[in-house]
């Protein structure tokens, strides 16, 4: 089943009818992480949740900025919206289910847990995983299917990534968490990323209010073209010295003031860049790699 920004309300409403209709006593047709409650809030956050697809680039962006994020806040002015559901083009990786076993994530909802925490479900395309199994009635299959949960607590103050609690005895995973809190950070940096809204079809607008389902648009989030990072860095010159060369400065994170008087910090992510005197000589390295967007 190919995944496409305009279906994914009708693939969300199609989630939300299999999850429903799920026969728990009988032990289901297929596995979902936790007890009944939890189905059911995986329902409820589906519902509520604000539609976002992350393009393969924006995506790729946010695998390796995330590898270099230390720590991360996951309280709700973190979150581009209090409960949503993201599907990343391309993945991002596996991560472990049980017993040995991993599955690709394709996507991840999230929403209010128990307590002070964030669940995060970790989602995958359901019909193909079980389209090769013997016996398997992939019609049953919701299109978005939960495959693990992770929760996060959510504090005033950023927790490092490493120090992740476990729940169940199984720690969230690394990458895909701090993946998704880059993703969070590139949202609001306007000077990196477009967000366009795509309205779902027609067909399946006027099918979804029959049958009193969400129907909202997607919000598409894509890396911009032809981004122009600033002339000068903001720390250049602060000590005095003059250079003669110019070298490539990695992307990276920094902690950026802003709000009230900028007594507020929060992560924002500073994409390579050339410094130093404009025509002075490229301090050559080993290796450039260049990535053309």
């Amino acid at each position: 089943m190919t995944l496409h920004p305009r279906a994914l309300p009708k693939l969300r409403a199609q989630t939300i009818r299999r999850i429903d209709a799920l026969d728990l006593e009988g032990g289901g047709p297929f596995m979902l992480p936790g007890d009944d409650d939890l189905v059911g809030l995986l329902s409820t956050h589906l519902r509520a949740a604000e539609l976002y697809w992350v393009s393969d680039d924006m995506t790729a962006l946010a695998v390796h900025a995330g590898a270099s994020l230390a720590a991360a806040r996951w309280a709700t002015a973190d979150r581009p919206s209090p409960i949503g559901l993201a599907v990343f083009d391309g993945g991002l990786g596996m991560v472990d289910v049980s017993l040995g076993m991993q599955a690709p994530v394709q996507a991840l909802a999230w929403g209010p847990g128990p307590g002070q925490t964030l669940i995060v479900w970790h989602m995958l395309n359901g019909p193909d995983l079980f389209a090769d199994l013997p016996g398997a009635d992939a019609g049953r299959v919701p299109p978005l299917l939960a495959v693990r949960e992770a929760r996060l607590p959510v504090t005033d103050e950023p927790i490092p990534l490493d120090d992740l609690p476990a729940h169940e005895g199984m720690r969230p995973s690394r990458t895909i968490v701090a993946a998704l809190a880059a993703a969070w950070n590139l949202m609001q940096q306007p000077q990196l990323v477009n967000r366009t809204v795509h309205e779902p079809r027609k067909a399946d607008g006027r099918a979804l209010r029959r049958a009193s389902m969400p129907n909202s648009g997607v919000t598409l989030v894509a890396l911009r073209r032809q981004y122009q990072p600033t002339d000068q860095d903001p720390d250049a010159g602060s000590d005095g010295r003059r250079y003669r060369r110019r070298w490539v400065v990695s992307g990276h994170w920094r902690n950026q003031p802003h709000g009230p008087d900028r007594s507020l910090r929060r992560q924002q992510w500073i994409p390579s860049y050339v410094k130093g005197p404009e025509g002075a000589p490229l301090l050559s390295t080993e290796r450039v790699n260049v990535w053309r967007r």
